[in-house]
């Protein structure tokens, strides 16, 4: 496992399990047809959930490709220094999809 991969993706990664798997639930409650609440939200989310409940060991080498391709998203939307800021709704939608709240303070 890259030591710098694995702190990278929890830099940018700035939700807890817990608040992603809740925006995950929430993103896809509506007034028709809910899923199940393991299947809401998009597939990436929950494979970044999967990611955030694994220990460094654990970690295989399609973890790592999500996890680079997590890292390059949140920068390529966002500065480095991860400033808080609010941005439109949808654009704030979509990074809480990969785990990362823009309005939260960087750790």
């Amino acid at each position: 496992m890259d030591e710098e991969l694995w702190a990278d993706f929890h830099r940018v990664v700035n939700m807890t399990s817990r608040e992603l798997a809740d925006w995950l639930r929430t993103r896809e409650a509506g007034t028709d047809e809910e899923p199940l609440p393991d299947q809401a939200g998009s597939p990436t989310g929950h494979q970044v959930l999967a990611v955030l409940g694994k220990r460094k060991s654990d970690v295989d080498e399609h973890d790592e490709a999500l996890m680079r391709r997590v890292v390059e998203r949140v920068r390529e939307t966002r500065r480095d220094d991860l400033e808080p800021v609010a941005g439109e709704a949808h654009w704030r939608r979509r990074l809480m999809s990969l785990g990362h709240d823009p309005l939260k303070p960087p750790a």
